[in-house]
């Protein structure tokens, strides 16, 4: 399937350039959510969607619970294929002075609740890395209703250019994605699956197959592939395949068998 960009409430200009700089194993990124609103989004947007012949998820951000809630409303009420939505709680909450609804269970069960009540679509959380600790809120996701948790968001990253002495991004800090953050990954992946029984997508660096194995190891159910689509967007075909050579060679008959079966020591 496809996970769409995040799309809001109303439309985002999003952040000055430079919002992209590569980095020596992946991409910071600052984009700061640039998108068409969801109104937009529905009439110019969806109708090519439900062309593709593949499962549809489509992000959703906001600033407060409102947001959120009134982007899904929109989303509900037109004509399309999307089976679900992953949510976006790495948004600083302008309610809350701007702390991101994923730093807080508190919040983040507050907004999975209320958005459980708004759709019987698949319903994901997508949880931030950069929080103390990650199984208090994928916990919370579960319990306020979520089907399943993907982890993680980016890391927190700066570039500098030795030659201007700026910054690379015009926000000077920003997400780092890609190979880099894989390890950081795979150890939140590892905790997020000792605290709930809901399934989990593994995000962070996948580059070969050998990477997406780590992952199910580690106790992922599924995975997405990000920053490694910008090199080759192939890649997701080519590993599926590569997938089913692995599990024929080594007589799998489903991933599940690999779940969380890392071994330890």
């Amino acid at each position: 399937g496809i996970i769409t960009k995040s799309v809001t409430r109303y439309p985002r200009e999003g952040n000055p350039p430079p919002r992209i700089a590569e980095t020596s194993s992946g991409m910071l990124n600052s984009i700061g959510l640039a998108n068409l609103g969801v109104d937009e989004y529905c009439s110019k947007i969806i109708p090519s969607l439900n062309k593709l012949d593949t499962n549809i998820i489509i992000n959703i951000a906001g600033t407060a619970i409102t947001d959120y809630v009134e982007t899904m409303q929109i989303l509900e009420s037109y004509e399309s294929k999307h089976i679900g939505y992953e949510i976006n709680i790495s948004c600083p909450n302008v309610k809350e002075g701007g702390m991101s609804f994923g730093v807080s269970p508190e919040m983040t069960n507050a907004l999975t609740s209320s958005l459980r009540k708004e759709t019987k679509k698949m319903l994901i959380m997508k949880l931030s890395p950069n929080v103390t600790n990650i199984e208090d809120i994928a916990l919370a996701a579960q319990d306020g209703g979520a089907d399943a948790v993907s982890a993680i968001n980016t890391v927190v990253g700066m570039g500098i250019d030795i030659n201007t002495k700026k910054s690379k991004l015009h926000t000077v800090l920003g997400g780092l994605s890609g190979p880099a953050i894989k390890p950081i990954a795979l150890a939140n992946i590892y905790k997020i699956n000792k605290a709930i029984n809901i399934p989990i997508i593994g995000i962070g660096g996948i580059s070969c197959m050998e990477d997406i194995i780590e992952f199910i190891l580690a106790g992922a159910d599924l995975v997405q592939i990000g920053t490694m689509n910008y090199n080759n967007p192939n890649i997701g075909i080519r590993l599926s395949d590569e997938l089913d050579s692995y599990c024929q060679l080594n007589n799998i008959n489903s991933l599940q068998e690999l779940k969380g079966k890392v071994r330890i020591g």
